[in-house]
């Protein structure tokens, strides 16, 4: 699986608002994302089609956080794309 952009390809303004975290570190993969005002952050991801595969025939997608012993943010996983308002 790896991210991509545009993050919200229907979203014509929404590509103007993309980020990409790990930019300069690298150590990880840069992540382009969207952070709202209101403090989502979006990102869009691509499975290759072995991947695709794997989630058919056993449905199941793992998310793992490293949270540092820190708190757990809410998290959302979803195949919709979500809409934001782009003011």
């Amino acid at each position: 699986m790896i991210p991509i952009s545009p993050v919200l390809p229907n979203q014509l303004k929404a590509k103007d608002l993309e980020i990409v975290f790990a930019k300069d570190q690298p150590e990880y993969l840069p992540l382009p994302a969207i952070r709202t005002t209101d403090g989502q952050v979006i990102t869009r991801w691509k499975l290759d089609w072995k991947e695709r595969i794997k989630v058919l025939f056993n449905g199941s997608i793992f998310l793992r956080q490293l949270t540092f012993n820190q708190s757990l943010q809410p998290q959302s996983v979803s195949v919709n794309e979500p809409e934001i308002i782009i003011g």
